[in-house]
């Protein structure tokens, strides 16, 4: 049975797509096989070709039918939705599709104002910090930020997702042969508590050690399904 993980919410900017396929990397760290979904229009497709997981492009309500349906078939896979920003009824109709939905924010007041009333929206949806700050006094302005404003949703705030600068690279349409290590750790850790919550066994990784091999993002064979699957 396969797994569907939507990322969705109105506001743009938040790190939707960032979050899409650091998710789809870590997941491919932790031996899953994923695919990452592209729904947002103002996006092109990026070439699935040295990373850890399938790409897929839904752009339209029939390529998308057809991408679910497909991921739907293939044994445990887990396909990761990224809804774009600005579309209430995608949003809606994701939520309706979903196992986990996540609403990734920034450190904004318009990004808490915002994800907040997602929150209200979608009540099986879980809240995710994004590109969190690094620097100790602005996290721990943003913590209680959160604290302040959205201590009534603790329970579904899930542990922030640090900024990291070279998360752009896998938005290139074609990315390096091989990733920096700390980028590879950062999607470790944003993909393991989503198995958890999944209830997902997965291999248990030291992010901390340096591993030439995860380093070095050569694809590995892919079956017929995968075939047909990457060609949308």
């Amino acid at each position: 049975m396969a797994e569907i993980i939507c990322v969705i919410g109105n506001k743009g900017g938040t790190g939707k797509t960032t979050l899409s396929h650091m998710l789809c990397q870590g997941l491919g760290l932790l031996n899953q096989k994923s695919v990452c979904v592209l729904t947002d229009l103002g996006r092109e497709p990026l070439d699935p070709e040295g990373r850890r997981y399938l790409t897929a492009d839904a752009r339209s309500r029939d390529a998308l039918a057809k991408v679910v349906e497909k991921i739907r078939g293939l044994n445990k896979w887990i396909g990761v939705i990224d809804g774009g920003a600005n579309r209430s009824d995608m949003d809606r109709h994701l939520y309706s599709l979903a196992h986990l939905v996540l609403l990734p924010f920034r450190d904004s007041h318009e990004d808490i104002r915002t994800v907040q009333q997602d929150l209200e929206a979608f009540p099986r949806a879980l809240a995710l910090p994004m590109q969190w700050p690094t620097n100790p006094w602005a996290r721990e302005a943003a913590d209680r930020m959160i604290e302040n404003q959205l201590g009534a949703y603790r329970n579904r705030i899930l542990e922030p997702v640090f900024a990291i600068s070279s998360s752009k690279v896998l938005l290139q349409k074609r990315i390096p042969d091989s990733l920096p290590s700390p980028l590879a750790n950062a999607c470790r850790r944003v993909a393991s508590p989503v198995l958890d919550i999944l209830r997902i066994d997965h291999d248990d990784v030291d992010i901390e050690a340096e591993d030439s091999v995860d380093d070095d993002m050569h694809a590995p064979t892919r079956s017929a399904a995968e075939a047909t699957l990457s060609t949308h």
